[in-house]
């Protein structure tokens, strides 16, 4: 087997460990990215939607506290208003999702459904858990979802949670009487949900994933081109040539031209090796051939 093949057989196989090991690194870089950037996604979601909740239960349901004796008003619920921003920002984005899912709501659209009582029940379960993150299949694709526990910590929610007596009349005319009530203090109610598709961040992993194996195997191609030239010209060619040299010297010719390269290598050492040689063989049959 010539050397330039023993050459490139371990020179690929060296190269396919060493792109198995990279294409595993970098998949499972980009997937963890991929999933990071969802979570940054999710958690500024949320935060806009604690921002709003905020906003509405310090500025705009005491504004509204004089009306609310004549009618219940929703839009001074922070729930409400959380829920009616994000509505607004799914006219673009529709495959975003953000809901307060709550056991027993007195909305009727904040109802939890099966997966999302089931978070629930996580954090009544575990109440030292204070966000879960998981993944769950839906028709229009995976998605990822964030959730955090809401809870009663302010009193001032059970005057309108806490029995159908105490509620004012204007919520019971809205709602009715049978959802939204026997809730206590310092207990979970529900969960705020937001949830966002994993389909774009993952492809374009995936894109960026097969870019970079692109590039990796174009750039092996071409350093197995420079080096394969490199390994003809600089060691193949000079050695084949002395080979030749030294063949003809092993017949008796003693007219074999000395072997001269220019660089300042092995291959010099092993040119000067053979000069020195093949003058002592020249000279040796000199000598015989006198004697």
């Amino acid at each position: 087997m010539k050397l330039i093949v023993k050459f490139n057989l371990v020179f690929i196989a060296v190269f396919l460990i060493g792109l198995g090991i990279a294409a595993h690194v970098a998949d499972q870089l980009l997937q963890h990215n991929a999933r990071e950037e969802m979570l940054h996604s999710a958690r500024l979601v949320m935060e806009t939607a604690l921002a709003t909740r905020g906003y509405t239960s310090t500025q705009v349901g005491p504004l509204l506290q004089t009306q609310m004796k004549y009618g219940f008003l929703p839009q001074s619920v922070p729930a409400y208003s959380a829920t009616e921003v994000f509505n607004g920002l799914r006219k673009k984005f529709p495959e975003y999702a953000y809901k307060e899912a709550t056991l027993n709501p007195t909305n009727p659209r904040n109802r939890a459904v099966d997966w999302e009582t089931d978070v629930v029940y996580q954090f009544r379960n575990n109440t030292d858990h204070s966000e879960i993150i998981g993944e769950r299949d839906t028709p229009t694709g995976r998605l990822l979802y964030i959730a955090r526990p809401i809870q009663i910590r302010d009193a001032a929610c059970l005057a309108c949670h806490s029995t159908v007596d105490a509620a004012p009349k204007t919520l019971i005319d809205r709602y009715g009487p049978a959802n939204g009530f026997g809730w206590k203090l310092n207990e979970i109610v529900g969960a705020q949900v937001v949830s966002v598709p994993t389909d774009v961040p993952i492809q374009r992993a995936r894109t960026a994933f097969r870019s970079f194996m692109l590039s990796l195997a174009g750039v092996f191609v071409f350093v197995a081109i420079v080096l394969n030239v490199m390994l003809v010209y600089m060691v193949i060619r000079p050695v084949s040539r002395l080979a030749k040299l030294a063949d003809q010297a092993s017949l008796g010719n003693t007219d074999v031209p000395d072997f001269h390269v220019r660089s300042r290598d092995e291959i010099r050492m092993l040119a000067d090796s053979f000069n020195r040689m093949k003058k002592s063989v020249v000279q040796a049959m000199k000598m015989l051939e006198e004697s």
